[in-house]
C-alpha cells in the first residue's frame, strides 16, 4: 500500500458530507476540515452549523470556519496541518494561496461531466435541459472556475422522471467513490491530468434566480416538465395564478405532460373534481402536486377539495 495523504478536505452542504465520510474511512487522514461559518437560520435565527462541520464534529475533525480565506491567520492555520492534497466539494472560490499550497494539489469534484455544465447548479441544469445523461468530474483547481485539468469521470444515466433531488443523491454516492479513487491515483502517482477540451456546444448551469425559476407557459411542454423536476425540491418552479383581479404565486412540484391539439389560450386552466390541466403550445401540462403561497404542498386532489378555481383563472 502506498503511503497515505494528509488531506484538508473543504465543503459545506449535504452534497460534500458523502465524500467526507468516504475520505474518513479510507486509508488516508483527513487533519482538518473547512467549511462556511454558522450562520443565522429559522424563525428563532439561530445559528447553524453546516451539513460538514456537523460530521466533522461527529468524527472529532477540526474544524476551521474563516471568514477570509486570504487572511494570514487562516493561510498559518492550514499550513500548520502539513496536508499533502486539500480536496474540495461544493464550496467557495479559492484563492491562489490556498489551492497551491499543498504539494500533491488542490482539486475538485463537480456534478456533471466537464466541460460540460460549468456553473453553480449543473444537477437543476442537467434536468432543466433534458440531458439522458450527466456525471461526475474531479479536476485540478486553477484561476478559473471549473476550468482545470481534468483527472477522472464517471457518467451516469438520468431517468426520464428523476428529480433534481433524486439525481443529487446518486450523485453525492457516485461521487464520494470517485473522490477516494482519484485521491488513491494522485498518492500511486498512476494520474494524468488532462486539459478540458473548449467547443462552442458547452452547456452552462448559472446560478438560480427568481428570473430563471418562473415557468413560461409558451414553452414547450417537455421544456415545462423538466423544469419543474430540475427544479424539486429547491428551489421550486413558479408562476403566477391569474383569479380575477388578483395574482397568486404557485410553485409547481410534479407534472405530467400530454401531447394534445387545441385552440385554447395558452396558459388557460382546465379543472375537474380531480384534476387540474394547463394548456400550452403543443398539449397539456396535467398538475399532480403543486404549493400556493403560505400554504402546505398538496397534491392536486388535495387542493380541489377545499379550493375552487374559477373557469376563468389562467396561470401567467
Amino acid at each position: 500500500m502506498t503511503k497515505p495523504l494528509r488531506i484538508v478536505f473543504m465543503g459545506t452542504p449535504k452534497f460534500a458530507t458523502e465524500t467526507l465520510k468516504a475520505l474518513i474511512n479510507s486509508y488516508h487522514q483527513v487533519v482538518a476540515v473547512v467549511t462556511a461559518p454558522d450562520r443565522k437560520a429559522g424563525r428563532g435565527k439561530k445559528l447553524k452549523q453546516s451539513e460538514v462541520k456537523h460530521t466533522a464534529i461527529q468524527h472529532q475533525l477540526p474544524v476551521l470556519q474563516p471568514l477570509s480565506l486570504k487572511s494570514m491567520d487562516f493561510l498559518n492555520h492550514l499550513k500548520s496541518y502539513q496536508p499533502d492534497l486539500i480536496v474540495v466539494v461544493a464550496f467557495r472560490m479559492l484563492p491562489k494561496q490556498v489551492w497551491k499550497l499543498p504539494p500533491k494539489g488542490t482539486f475538485n469534484l463537480h456534478a456533471s461531466i466537464l466541460p460540460q455544465y460549468r456553473g453553480a447548479a449543473p444537477i437543476h441544469w442537467s434536468i432543466i435541459n433534458g440531458e439522458s445523461e450527466t456525471g461526475v468530474t474531479t479536476f485540478f483547481i486553477d484561476e478559473k472556475i471549473d476550468t482545470g485539468a481534468i483527472l477522472l469521470q464517471q457518467k451516469t444515466s438520468i431517468g426520464l422522471d428523476e428529480t433534481t433531488g433524486q439525481l443529487h443523491d446518486r450523485l453525492q454516492i457516485i461521487g464520494s467513490n470517485l473522490v477516494v479513487q482519484t485521491v488513491n491515483e494522485i498518492a500511486q502517482g498512476t494520474l494524468v491530468a488532462m486539459p478540458q477540451v473548449e467547443t462552442k456546444t458547452i452547456q452552462f448551469a448559472p446560478k438560480l434566480t427568481k428570473e430563471n425559476t418562473r415557468i413560461n407557459w409558451h414553452d414547450s411542454g417537455v421544456r415545462i416538465r423538466n423544469k419543474i423536476r430540475g427544479l424539486n425540491p429547491y428551489p421550486v418552479a413558479w408562476t403566477e395564478l391569474s383569479e380575477g383581479g388578483n395574482r397568486i404565486i404557485v410553485k409547481l412540484l410534479s407534472v405530467d405532460f400530454l401531447f394534445q391539439v387545441h385552440q385554447e389560450e395558452i396558459g388557460s386552466i382546465k379543472c375537474n373534481t380531480k384534476q387540474l390541466f394547463v394548456h400550452v403550445k403543443d398539449g397539456i401540462i396535467q398538475v399532480n402536486r403543486l404549493q400556493l403561497a403560505n400554504k402546505k404542498a398538496m397534491d392536486t386532489l388535495n387542493l380541489l377539495n377545499g379550493y375552487q378555481i374559477h373557469p376563468s383563472s389562467q396561470f401567467i
